[in-house]
């Protein structure tokens, strides 16, 4: 297993500095991350760096809240294609799911997934504000829509991924759709339970640490 193509490399934030954003490319480059996940406004910048590279450049859409109207969140992933973007993560509106109006979710998701014009499209649906049956709905809505991936978090919520709704996220859409864990995933320990519980990737910031470790582990003939 190549525990660096389950990493989405992430940098989100209102304050974050193109040298972060520089920091977080290398790192992408030197461990050969499935993505780097950066703010729209770092898209083409991070393509353009990445263009000799396999990494993938991940961007979010509907960020943080989800409490962008639908029609917004598909212009954000058109101009995020036009940027270069090869994957979308969006949030959705939260708010809409609790209040059972889940024909506003279907048409916010499937806007996006038309948008990204075949690309990957990762769905937020924030489990810290749900119970297990609205998750269950959630993870359902997402397979309907035609979103390649359920997504536990933004890491901006009041909480982050956790086993057990990995697991139930998991049980849920099968083999019609692959989850993302994310929030709060900092250690080789963390991934290791949430790969085991059936997320396909780990959105974190903490890549190389958690990589390092997994290097630590084994031999040194390990490959990233």
């Amino acid at each position: 297993m190549k525990l660096n193509k389950y990493i989405d490399h992430t940098k989100l934030g209102a304050n974050v500095t193109k040298d972060q954003i520089d920091k977080l490319l290398s790192e992408a480059k030197t461990y050969d991350f499935k993505s780097v996940c950066v703010n729209p406004i770092w898209v083409s910048y991070a393509k353009d760096a990445l263009k000799n590279t396999d990494v993938l450049v991940c961007t979010v859409v509907g960020f943080p809240h989800g409490t962008h109207t639908a029609i917004v969140k598909t212009q954000e992933t058109l101009d995020a294609v036009i940027n270069g973007a090869d994957e979308i993560d969006m949030v959705i509106n939260v708010h809409a799911l609790k209040s059972g109006n889940y024909d506003l979710i279907l048409d916010e998701i499937e806007g996006v997934v038309v948008a990204a014009s075949g690309r990957t499209v990762k769905v937020i649906i924030e489990t810290c504000y749900l119970t297990k049956e609205e998750i269950v709905k959630a993870s359902n809505l997402v397979v309907e829509a035609g979103a390649q991936f359920v997504k536990t978090s933004t890491g901006f919520g009041t909480g982050g991924a956790n086993v057990e709704d990995v697991k139930l996220m998991k049980d849920t859409v099968k083999e019609n759709a692959l989850v993302k864990a994310s929030g709060g995933v900092r250690t080789y320990e963390d991934a290791m339970k949430m790969i085991d519980a059936g997320a396909s990737r780990i959105g974190t910031s903490n890549g190389v640490d958690i990589v390092m470790k997994k290097e630590n582990k084994n031999d040194t003939n390990t490959t990233y």
